[in-house]
């Protein structure tokens, strides 16, 4: 039993070694944040969620520990008709300014994530963003095994975005479906804050969940979109009437 107990440790992932980005409420079972030199995947919850996609990935762009290097957004050809492409000015919510962007676009899926690796090799970039069209089933074992040696050497944050889910087995730290959420709004009842649902459906780290996270644009944080407390009805008198 001892014995097997040395092996399962052996297994077990490696400290986060570059550093990792704050979540919030997620952080405990990705064993202190999202890991920085690994590979992460995120997928929409649904058809319309393309957006929340990127803007999810936007917000950890914005807190990564180097705010100085560029953001590489790699965008393969078709994914632009499906999901649109990006617009800098976009980043400003998150902190970011649209000169920090390098946008390179792929007529295929090859030579995207062949953009993404050698945009992760490279020391100083601060995050590595690739889309692949569709299911993007070109970014399978072997394809997401090298991009993750890739994080490794540089050391960035390294994001692979499909835009629709794709059951086969890859080599990313974790996979998430992200979401828009509902976000509390002002006391003049305006926009609601910018929220994301997500939910983490493979973790290296440790068990997966489900989390609802709203963006402060001011705090340049996620924190937890917490529900709205509902009081109970106050009770008057000996019958127990509830009071409106």
């Amino acid at each position: 039993m001892a014995q097997s107990k040395e092996l399962s440790a052996s297994r077990d992932p490696p400290p986060h070694s570059g550093g990792s980005i704050c979540l919030g409420s997620p952080d405990g079972v990705l064993k202190g944040g999202l890991a920085l030199s690994e590979l992460h995947e995120f997928t929409p919850a649904g058809p319309t969620h393309h957006g929340a996609v990127l803007g999810f990935a936007l917000g950890l762009a914005a807190l990564s520990p180097s705010q100085e290097g560029a953001i590489v957004f790699v965008q393969q050809d078709f994914a632009a008709l499906e999901g649109a492409a990006l617009y800098g000015l976009g980043g400003a919510p998150f902190g970011i300014d649209p000169e920090r962007f390098l946008l390179v676009r792929a007529a295929t899926p090859k030579d995207a994530l062949w953009a993404m690796e050698e945009a992760l090799k490279t020391r100083g970039i601060t995050a590595v963003i690739g889309e692949l069209a569709e299911r993007g089933e070109t970014a399978d074992l072997t394809a997401t095994r090298r991009l993750s040696l890739a994080a490794q050497k540089g050391g960035s944050l390294a994001l692979l975005l499909r835009q629709y889910a794709w059951s086969g087995p890859v080599a990313a730290a974790t996979r998430w479906q992200i979401g828009a959420a509902s976000g509390d709004t002002d006391e003049f009842g305006g926009l609601g804050a910018t929220a994301f649902s997500l939910a983490l459906t493979k973790n290296r780290r440790g068990p997966c969940g489900t989390w609802i996270l709203q963006w402060d644009h001011h705090a340049k944080r996620f924190f937890p979109a917490l529900p709205r407390a509902v009081a109970e009805p106050a009770v008057d008198g000996p019958a127990g009437a509830a009071v409106a």
